[in-house]
This record gives C-alpha cells, structure tokens and sequence, in this order.
C-alpha cells in the first residue's frame, strides 16, 4: 500500500491563504496527498474570514500576533514554533506562498529539518530591498532556500535564473489567485454577499454609478506617503461629486489615523471596515478602476477588465505594466489626481487599460503546482533535498 505523501502548507497572512485556497482544496482532495494547514496568524482577523469564505480549517494555530510585536520578534517566534512542528511531524513536503515574513522562517526552519520546500509565486523582484520591506528580502532569501519554485510567468523564471537557481527546478504555472478568483465569482454568483457599509445603490445589480475602489496598507507610505495618497482621494471626490470612492480601510493604525483624519465626512467617500475576500471580490467586480498598493489587487483585476492605479514607486509585478493594464503613481499626489482624471474623462484610455489581457494565468497555476510535487515526491526523499 502506498501511503499519502504529507504536505504541510504554511501561512500567515489574508494573502496568502488566498492565493493558497485552491492549492489547499485541491490538497485535499486528492488521495495521493496528505494536508496539513499550519497557520501563524500573521494577519488574524483577516485571516480568519478568507479561511471560513473557502471552507478552510487549520491543523494548527500557531498565533504568533502580539500587541506592537517588532519583526524581529515575530521572525524569533515563528522560527521557534516552525522548529517545534516540524520536529513532531516531519512533512515530506511544505509549501509557502510569496513574500512574508511567515514564509521565510517556515522555509528557513523547514531547511533546518531538511525537509523538502515548494515555494509558491516565486520569481518576483523589485531589486530593491527596501521597498517592498521587508517583502523583497523575504523572497530573495527564500528562493535561495527552496527546492521547487513556482514562478507565476516567465519574467519571475528569467530573475530567478539570473540568481542562480536552477532551471529544472523552476515551473511557470500562472498564478494561483486567478484560480482562486474564478472560484470566488462562481460562490459570488450563486449567492451574492452583503457589503456593510455602503448604500444599496451603490452595490445593487445594474448600478451605473461610477466606483473606485481603494486599497492601502505597504509600510512603505506609512506616513506622508499615506498622507499623500489620502489628499490626492480628497481633491478627486470635490473634483468628482457623482463618483463614488469606496476605501475598506486596513485595521493597521499607521493607515487609519491618515485616512480617517484627512477623509473623514466627505459625502462620496465611503470609508469602511475590512472585507472578506468574497465581498471584496464583488465590489472589486463593481468598480469602475481600482487605486492601491496591494500586489494581489494588481494580479487580480486585470481579470475583471478593471484598471489599476499602483500607488508605490516600484512594482515586483512589471508583467501588468508593460500589458498596459497597470499603471505606476507613486504616492505623488499630483500624480495620482492626474492619472485617475485621465481614465474617468477619456474613454479611450480607459478602454486601453481595461481591455488587455491578463498575463498572470489561465485559472489553471493549482493542477500544475500539484502535477510537479506529485512528480517531485515520486523520485525524491527527503534525504535527497537540495541534491
């Protein structure tokens, strides 16, 4: 009888369980493999919404989160418990996805135990360690500790062959959140979610009224560039009284204080609490264009033929903006007024962005992923890790 090969996937992050729902479902699924869900609860309240949205329930809760915990106090701790877990169960595999600090100290204490390590959305580069931070290092340093790299397209291949990882060990597979985005219309469709906090004419079905949706939360504008960003919103919603800007503030008090004090009142402004993902995915599907920081936003609504506006100066995603359907800002008050009145006031710029083609994937990132750990766990032990 062959026995299930053990996988232990890791994350802590609203991100990244996300982008790992539909690896972890289809984990699940399948009798060849053996799952276990270990979270750190890096992100929790935001967290726990994305697992109980996919149906998700961890084998273990680390909870690492405490009040005003520095990273360096985080990345003790999580490499501490890492170490406890993976000596008691020794996975034959485990699986991070991205950039965060939970991913660099699962795979650091995975390596510890040389147990095998499959890193998800590898590949992508800012080449600046400081923005993002400390998501570029994380990655680098992960990259450099993984035995399987599942790059989302063939730019994140060509920078990880540039540092030296090795070719047969990297697979472009498209990535995983496109996957997870389908499956979300889908639950969307059949059962519409609630949106608290925002009038009913602005979420109900054949509204016209145009939406920008709003995201922010990179330390990196923590202060003026969040200051910044916050004026830019406040000039457009005067200079744009019949469109509407929709801002699910982050729970991170360095974005709240800015945004509730610069925002604050405005009759167009609809500041509100966080959303889970499947409302989140409906309001992005709502919008009319999309202003953030986020990585994932930039990833995800290409899909639903809807611009971004990236409001950081460097972007580990350059594949979206030479496809045109993303566009860099900067925190550059002026520049963010001016991009978001190009695209409100001329329709064939607007039409540019919105009609382009996604570069990140088909929907299809999770049976690639499964088909290469299958082939991966079939020829190697754990024996054989780096070899």
């Amino acid at each position: 009888m062959i026995l299930p090969k053990k996988i232990t996937v890791v994350f802590g992050t609203r991100p990244e369980a996300i982008k790992l729902a539909p690896v972890i479902l289809a984990l699940k699924a399948d009798p060849r493999f053996e799952c276990r869900v270990c979270i750190t609860a890096q992100h929790r309240e935001m967290l726990d919404q994305v697992l109980r949205e996919f149906g998700i329930f961890p084998d273990v809760d680390l909870n690492l989160m405490q009040s005003n915990q520095t990273l360096a106090g985080l990345t003790t701790w999580a490499i501490e418990s890492l170490d406890h877990y993976f000596a008691k169960n020794q996975p034959d595999m485990v699986m991070v996805q991205g950039d965060t600090t939970t991913v660099f100290c699962a795979a650091l204490s995975a390596f510890y135990h040389h147990i095998p390590i499959a890193h998800v959305e590898a590949g992508l580069r800012t080449f600046n360690l400081y923005s993002p931070w400390p998501e570029e290092a994380n990655r680098v340093l992960t990259s450099h500790l993984a035995d399987l790299h599942f790059a989302p397209t063939a730019t994140s291949r060509e920078n990880l062959l540039k540092e030296g990882i090795r070719a047969e060990r990297i697979f472009v597979t498209g990535n995983t959140v496109i996957d997870a985005l389908f499956i979300a219309l889908e639950k969307i469709k059949t059962s519409p979610p609630d949106i608290p906090g925002l009038p009913h004419d602005l979420t109900r079905p054949g509204s016209k009224k145009p939406l920008i949706l709003i995201t922010g939360h990179r330390r990196e504008n923590f202060g003026e560039g969040f200051e910044n960003i916050c004026r830019a919103i406040s000039e457009l919603s005067e200079r744009f009284p019949d469109v509407a800007f929709v801002y699910p503030v982050h729970l991170n008090p360095n974005v709240r204080k800015p945004v509730f004090k610069i925002l604050s009142g405005r009759e167009n402004i609809h500041l509100i609490e966080p959303l889970g993902y499947l409302p989140f995915v409906a309001l992005m599907n709502r919008s009319t264009l999309v202003l953030t920081d986020s990585g994932g936003v930039q990833e995800e609504a290409p899909s639903l033929g809807k611009p971004v506006l990236v409001m950081r100066d460097t972007t580990e995603r350059p594949e979206a903006v030479a496809a045109g359907t993303v566009k860099l800002t900067g925190t550059d008050k002026e520049a963010i007024v001016e991009s978001v009145v190009t695209l409100l006031t001329d329709e064939k710029a607007y039409s540019a962005m919105a009609t382009t083609v996604n570069p990140y994937g088909d929907g299809n990132a999770t049976d690639r992923i499964l088909t290469v750990c299958t082939r991966y766990l079939e020829v190697n032990n754990k024996s054989l890790c780096g070899v």
